[in-house]
């Protein structure tokens, strides 16, 4: 199978399959006589397992790690489930900051009149100060200190 090939079968992009080759992420097809890429049904098998973990939002040292212990026949499932749950965590931290984030877009776009004047408390929030606080000296930003309902 060619790299346009392992393309379509894979879901991942040629760019993103010779990035994930030159990052060594994955180990490089073998080459043709003529310089082209030539993919075996154990390539297209990893480059699947890894576009199954990028779509479950895994990054691409988490990723290697993945790879590593599936690989790996006396692994642990323990050290799978570890990561595994990390991510869940990391991706629950994301989530909360996500929840931030609308809360408080929701909360100035009610107050934003959206109407001919010029005055805009969107535009007054991203040029005060401060918002240029670091966020770990920000005051938190929970759902019910804007009335919304969590």
């Amino acid at each position: 199978m060619n790299i346009g090939e392992a393309s379509k079968a894979t879901g991942i992009s040629v760019k993103m399959l010779r990035y994930y080759e030159e990052i060594g992420l994955v180990r490089a097809a073998l080459r043709s006589l003529s310089g082209y890429r030539v993919y075996s049904d154990k390539n297209i098998a990893m480059l699947r397992f890894v576009r199954r973990a990028r779509d479950l939002g895994f990054q691409v040292k988490q990723i290697a790690s993945l790879l590593d212990l599936w690989q790996d026949g006396s692994r642990a499932s323990a050290d799978v489930k570890s990561l595994a749950l990390d991510h869940v965590r990391e991706l629950e931290q994301r989530r909360r900051e996500l929840d931030e984030m609308i809360a408080t877009l929701e909360h100035l776009a009610h107050h934003c009149h959206g109407d001919d004047r010029p005055d805009c408390p969107i535009l007054s929030s991203l040029g005060s100060e401060e918002d240029a606080e670091p966020k770990s000296k920000r005051k938190k930003v929970s759902r019910r200190s804007f009335g919304v309902a969590g």
